[in-house]
């Protein structure tokens, strides 16, 4: 990467300021934002909140030749100066990647519940028209090429900038043409996909979450954040019955085409497609399709059998379509991935003998918990229904009283519990979500070992109970205090509870 190509680069963004380069033909071998990564040659990016002139001075002992920076530290190596770091770092990362996003078809899902499961329909569909040819960027995990260790685990939803456009890099490399992928708030808020234009962009939904001291000030910067998807979007799809519809439409408009926008909705006669006819049950659904004023569209018009349960899953189905559809999908590759696609974490389900039906999902905020509950209870309402949850600390402090609300509305048994409590106390944030909860309604207990909390719920479970598993799905461990401490994933502790029940052998 050239010096004067990063300058040139910086400048067209109106973020350089000066250097003290004495030349900027200068070719750099390497770039880093982690001091331990850095190298002979190298460029070294000095970012974050907590950043300090020490982990500099470790990046230059490792090779470093010059900075990026917004403030001149004054040490004995060349600095550019620019106006945001967080942005710069961004840029810096496509031109020395060559940028990726050229050679590969772009589709980024945001929305406060579905992106998972929206991304993996849509990964399945596509996986099936195009093989072998199919990034992923998930929660649940990450896919860059067809080899084992080309999958793996990604910590955030959205990576930094630096590591997104790694993996893409390593993506085309591999031969992949199209990439699927979540766009969590935090990757506009924290400036991850600055200067990266979306082929395909969809807004699903957006209920209040992410509002913290770590987090989003307030709501409106929540939604702002997420709009700025639909603004680097070449093609716009928006869920219709989505509440601040008509905010978030107004903001596609504002870079798309009003013919590239595309929407839908549970029987929308003005939506580009409309979900008319559907059929829902704890394993699957099917649901129908009409097409309004999109000649081009007309094929999508039939029948999908959609693998994952909950009536909610429809909608997520339909922006899998015609996400799908856009990237060149035909209509008997939309139908088979649909029909063909199981979520790890997601409306898992296990049938016992004598302790009723298990549910593992995700569902990990008021809008997630708020549909799965309210889907459980209309297929079963007779039933009782029993939820083991926490929620998570140092962020996302709204869920707490959204926890409480859902399941003020459709639960009868809740055990509070951990669940990525952080630098927090478990137990306080199991009281804060106990003090909402209406206990004329809702029997509560408190019990902080997650594990204990399982087998409570299961073992005085009977066969007319559903027992919801929320939060955590399949994750191997919990945050605790800055580490990630090994845990074995709520289906592996759901079946070695039934696995040690006498009336279950």
């Amino acid at each position: 990467m050239r010096a004067n190509q990063l300058i040139a680069l910086l400048q067209e963004h109106n973020l350089f300021l000066s250097t003290t380069l004495p030349s900027d033909d200068v070719d750099f071998a390497s770039l880093a934002y982690d001091s331990r990564k850095a190298s002979a040659n190298g460029l070294f990016v000095c970012k974050g909140f907590n950043f300090s002139v020490d982990y500099l001075q470790s990046a230059i002992a490792n090779g470093a030749t010059c900075y990026l920076a917004e403030k001149d530290y004054h040490v004995d190596v060349p600095v550019i100066l620019v106006n945001d770091v967080r942005k710069a770092l961004s840029l810096a990362a496509q031109l020395y990647f060559g940028f990726p996003q050229n050679d590969l078809f772009v589709i980024g899902y945001t929305g406060t519940k579905g992106k998972t499961t929206s991304t993996y329909l849509t990964t399945n569909i596509l996986s099936h028209a195009f093989p072998q040819r199919v990034a992923m960027f998930s929660t649940i995990n990450h896919i860059i090429g067809p080899k084992p260790e080309d999958q793996f685990k990604a910590h955030l939803t959205t990576a930094e900038s630096f590591d997104l456009f790694h993996e893409m890099r390593q993506a085309v490399d591999n031969g992949d043409k199209v990439l699927v992928m979540e766009v969590a708030s935090q990757a506009y808020l924290l400036d991850r996909v600055y200067g990266l234009t979306f082929d395909v962009g969809i807004f699903l939904n957006i209920s209040p979450d992410h509002i913290g001291v770590n987090e989003h000030p307030n709501f409106a910067n929540y939604l702002f954040c997420k709009m700025q998807l639909m603004i680097n979007s070449r093609n716009c799809i928006i869920d219709a019955d989505m509440d601040h519809f008509d905010e978030v439409y107004a903001a596609a408009k504002v870079s798309t085409a009003p013919e590239r926008i595309f929407t839908y909705g549970f029987n929308q006669p003005d939506a580009t497609l409309s979900i008319t006819s559907s059929t829902a049950t704890l394993t699957d659904s099917e649901f129908g399709l009409t097409v309004h004023g999109a000649d081009q569209l007309q094929a999508l018009a039939t029948t999908y059998h959609v693998s994952v349960p909950g009536d909610f899953n429809q909608s997520n189905a339909t922006a899998a379509v015609l996400a799908s559809h856009l990237a060149g999908a035909a209509v008997s590759d939309l139908q088979y991935g649909l029909a063909h696609t199981t979520i790890p974490g997601r409306m898992e389900s296990i049938t016992t003998k004598h302790h009723g039906t298990i549910y593992i999902d995700y569902a990990h905020d008021w809008g997630s918990m708020n549909a799965l509950l309210s889907f459980l209870h209309t297929q079963f309402p007779d039933h009782h229904i029993t939820a083991v949850l926490g929620s998570t600390g140092d962020k996302g402090e709204d869920r707490r009283e959204g926890f409480a609300k859902a399941l003020n509305d459709y639960a009868d048994t809740a055990f509070l519990t951990t669940d990525d409590p952080g630098h927090e106390d478990p137990i306080a944030i199991a009281k804060e979500i106990d003090s909402q909860i209406d206990h004329d309604k809702v029997k509560t207990s408190i019990i902080p070992q997650r594990e204990d909390a399982i087998q409570h719920a299961i073992t005085s479970a009977t066969n007319d109970d559903l027992v919801v598993l929320a939060g955590k799905g399949e994750d191997a461990y919990q945050k605790i205090n800055g580490v990630d401490t090994p845990y074995a994933s709520d289906p592996v502790v759901a079946e070695d509870v039934i696995a040690g029940l006498a009336d279950e052998q």
